[in-house]
């Protein structure tokens, strides 16, 4: 490496930030991802569409007052002129904003780094993956739970053949914080999570939903190829699904059952997965992540830790702390933020190879987006089985 690649391998990346103002939960969860590994300094922001909140939260975080903007078009604009402009943006408004936002920076060359879902709908996913293929920039899809080390584990060993053929995938992510209406309250992240306008056709089945089909695809590498959903909206006068059944059907002939709720009283976010093979099993557990069941049929079932023995490169490559020491959710976001300063800076510099980074991408975005769109068309036709659509 020259002189040269390794002042810019060392330098923090510049981020801005569209989204993510005072009283926004998972803007400040991004922040702190992007500085736990020290890669990234936010220095500049859209983070409200109201002027005087935007001024308020780029203060609060300490901003420059000429580079908090009251909107992303400005942000980009101008970002792209300065010497000094950012080189990637993260973008954490709700769903209905994540296209446009991510096109003005995607055509600047500035890279993306956004939340989940892709997209409100899949038109918008379609368009939005065009514009990342077409653009020399990189864009990050934060599904954060393929950042525990125990998930790359678990993908590792499923690569490596340890379960065998895949036959059964069963993946279940409930949650209780919507058990009542309390969007009907004014309570601002049930607001918008249960608004179709800025969510999209999806409830639980985009909110959560996505994450628990993401999750399956990333460790098993199978292609969903169709499903049969039975959705629903058990809050009174809730607009969205907060509830749903949907069954499987994967390439290859391997078939599961994926369960998200947010109306399931006792669990906080209980996301879990359990896939087997015509050679064994396993189980991982994202409220004990540290840990992954393994069990070769016909031998004893074998618990293994982040640390531990028989843990491989994939886990060990995105482990921080020593074993016995828990690292959790913050940990698994950072990695998916470190990964994608990995992924600038090879590009900047050619001195990371590309099998040593790995995040999800818009396409993994564009098959999520069908898949809540599969859902809501299977629930409407009293959960027919469709196949999704070509991405």
């Amino acid at each position: 490496m020259t002189n040269a690649e390794a002042k810019i391998a060392d330098r923090r990346i510049r981020l801005g930030m569209v989204g993510g103002g005072s009283g926004a939960f998972i803007g400040g969860v991004h922040r702190i991802a992007a500085r736990l590994d020290d890669r990234f300094e936010l220095v500049a922001g859209a983070l409200s569409s109201t002027p005087e909140k935007a001024i308020a939260s780029g203060r609060e975080l300490g901003l420059d007052p000429a580079r908090t903007y009251s909107s992303y078009k400005d942000m980009a604009k101008y970002e792209a002129r300065r010497s000094d402009g950012i080189e990637a943006v993260s973008i954490v408004t709700p769903n209905h904003v994540h296209y446009a936002a991510a096109k003005e920076f995607l055509k600047r060359g500035i890279h993306v780094i956004c939340d989940k879902p892709l997209t409100s709908n899949l038109a918008d996913a379609r368009k939005l993956k065009k514009a990342a293929d077409e653009s020399d920039a990189l864009f990050i899809l934060t599904h954060n739970y393929t950042g525990y080390p125990m998930v790359r584990q678990a993908r590792e060993m499923v690569a490596n053949g340890d379960l065998g053929k895949i036959r059964i995938v069963q993946v279940e992510y409930p949650q209780d914080w919507l058990t009542e209406p309390v969007e009907q309250t004014g309570a601002k992240q049930a607001a918008w999570r249960t608004d179709p306008a800025q969510s999209g056709v999806g409830g639980s089945t985009g909110d959560i939903g996505t994450h628990a089909n993401n999750l399956a695809t990333f460790i098993t590498g199978l292609k969903l190829e169709s499903l049969a959903a039975d959705l629903d909206s058990f809050a009174e006068g809730r607009r969205l699904d907060d509830n749903a059944h949907v069954l499987l059907r994967f390439e290859g002939g391997a078939k599961g059952m994926l369960w998200c709720s947010q109306v399931a009283p006792g669990h906080e976010n209980g996301l879990r997965i359990r896939i087997y093979g015509d050679r064994g099993g396993m189980e991982w557990v994202q409220a004990d992540p540290n840990y992954l069941w393994f069990t070769p049929f016909g031998e004893a079932k074998r618990l293994l830790t982040r640390r531990g023995p028989g843990v491989g490169h994939a886990a060990s490559r995105v482990s921080r702390i020593p074993a016995g020491h828990p690292e959790g959710y913050l940990e698994a976001f950072a990695t998916i933020y470190s990964e994608a300063a990995r992924a600038i800076r090879a590009k900047q510099s050619g001195a990371v190879k590309a099998d040593e980074v790995l995040f999800p991408t818009v396409g993994d975005g564009l098959a999520g987006v069908a898949f809540v769109e599969a859902c809501v068309a299977s629930s409407k036709r009293n959960g027919t089985w469709v196949r999704l659509s070509p991405l």
